[in-house]
Parts: C-alpha cells; sequence; structure tokens
C-alpha cells in the first residue's frame, strides 16, 4: 500500500477535508518532504493547472498523482448526475469526462463524489446508471478505473455502504467501476469497517485514510489495525489517501498520517 495526501485549489472548498492548500508548486514540494508517494489533487477543473506544470511537479518531486476529484463541479456549479434538469446532467457529465481526461494524463483515476447527487425522483437511479456507463468507458479508453464514493447519509441518499454499492455495480453489470472506501462515512454508516472491506472485495479501488472524526488517523477512535489487516486479506495494493481536516494545522495532519500509515504497515 502506498501513502498519498490531499491538495485542493479550490476557494469553496475551505471548510472541507483537503489537507494541503498552497499554491500547487509548495503544496507538490510539501508533500515530498514530509514523505508521502503521491497526491491527490482536487482542482476547480481541469483548466486549473496545465498538465505539462502537473508533470513537471511530480517529476521533480518524485510524487505519483494518485486520483484527481471532481467535487468542485458540485461546490461550484450545483452540479449532479441525478438533477431532474437533463441540461445539468449534461453539464456534469461534460466536467466529470474533462476530468478523467485530465487525470488521464497522470495514469489518475478520477472520483466520483459529491457530484452523484441524491435520489430525487423515480429516474434518479436510472441517470445515474447511464451516468457511470458513460464515465467507466472513458475511463477505460485511458486505461483507468472510474471510482465511485458512498458517502454517508448527511450527504447523499444514494448509497452510504460500501456493499450496497458493490451490490448496485454488480447488479447493472457496471464494468470498470471501483468504489472508494471512506473511513469517515464507514465509521457513520458501517457496522465494523473491516468486515465491510472484506465483503465488497472486488470492488474495493481507492481508500480514504480518515480517521473517525474526519482528521489523521490517531487523532479520533478509529481501530485501524484491523483495516489495514482486511485491506492486505484482499490484496488491495493502492493508496491510503489522506482526505481530512487539516487539524490542528496542515502539517501536523500530514506528518501524523505518515507516521500512522508507516507504524501500521511495517507491524
Amino acid at each position: 500500500m502506498k501513502s498519498a495526501i490531499t491538495i485542493s485549489q479550490v476557494p469553496e472548498a475551505a471548510a472541507g477535508p483537503f489537507v494541503l492548500r498552497t499554491p500547487l508548486p509548495e503544496a507538490f514540494a510539501t508533500a515530498a518532504a514530509i514523505g508521502f508517494d503521491a497526491v491527490e489533487l482536487f482542482l476547480p477543473g481541469p483548466y486549473f493547472a496545465s498538465v505539462e506544470q502537473v508533470k513537471s511537479l511530480a517529476a521533480i518531486h518524485g510524487l505519483a498523482i494518485a486520483a484527481v476529484g471532481t467535487g468542485a463541479g458540485w461546490l461550484r456549479h450545483g452540479l449532479s448526475f441525478t438533477d431532474p434538469s437533463e441540461e445539468i446532467r449534461e453539464q456534469a457529465l461534460h466536467f466529470v469526462l474533462s476530468m478523467i481526461d485530465f487525470g488521464a494524463h497522470f495514469k489518475a483515476p478520477a472520483i466520483l463524489g459529491s457530484m452523484q447527487g441524491k435520489n430525487v425522483g423515480p429516474d434518479s437511479m436510472e441517470h445515474l446508471v447511464a451516468a457511470l456507463r458513460i464515465c467507466a468507458k472513458a475511463a477505460a479508453e485511458h486505461h483507468v478505473p472510474f471510482i465511485y464514493e458512498p458517502l454517508n447519509r448527511y450527504e447523499t441518499n444514494l448509497f452510504n455502504r460500501l456493499g450496497d454499492a458493490a451490490k448496485f455495480l454488480e447488479a447493472h453489470d457496471l464494468k470498470n467501476v471501483v468504489l472508494l472506501a471512506d473511513l469517515f462515512h464507514m465509521n457513520i454508516e458501517e457496522q465494523d469497517v473491516a468486515t465491510a472491506l472484506l465483503e465488497a472485495a472486488p470492488h474495493v479501488g481507492h481508500v480514504h485514510f480518515a480517521d473517525s472524526n474526519r482528521q489523521a488517523m490517531g487523532f479520533g477512535h478509529t481501530a485501524a489495525a484491523p483495516i489495514i489487516a482486511a485491506l492486505r486479506q484482499i490484496g488491495y495494493t493502492g493508496y491510503l489517501s489522506a482526505e481530512i481536516l487539516p487539524l490542528p494545522d496542515p502539517e501536523t495532519a500530514a506528518r501524523q498520517t505518515i507516521s500512522s500509515i508507516r507504524s501500521l504497515l511495517e507491524s
């Protein structure tokens, strides 16, 4: 397993769970200095930074791009895949596809989180399936998966638990879509996080490594060792990505994360 940390450049996400918020050159340098393997980018859109700039920063600092977020489409423009408006759904799809294309330059998958929207009518699930099919196909053309994130009940009423999302993917034969296991959301929704990971094993493709209070692992009450054991058991070799609140400050949160990851993986 590898370590990653979030970098946000979205002003509207000022209160969100993103650790590094300084300009990209400084944020990349900080992530590398602390010892992360990769960064997860949360950008206003695909044209915020050039492909050349991101590739250069990644090369200079020896960092991979773990994934790219798409949540700015919701935060900045109110776009979602399940909106009753066909026009808004089309705009949402265009935005996510553009982020898939952007991430593909770095072999980084795109994440669908808040832009999935909510179940607001009889056609919501049909709209979600249709959009996921298109995104999965676009991602497959770039040889990367498309990541779907179950969120807690306070953020969506679509899928809150990993197992329910896994059954949904199987029922609709949604290939090239993997699940993001966000430990913060799972601490709210799952009876047992480790068991949920084991049961959804074939579908787990990314992990947001956050404690129960959405701070760095070790600052809350999550029992992390059984979770790491479950991830090892299912053969997970992807990223443990810190999508966490920058508390008490970004550097402390980042250093606590890398310390906890190293301790857990070495034990």
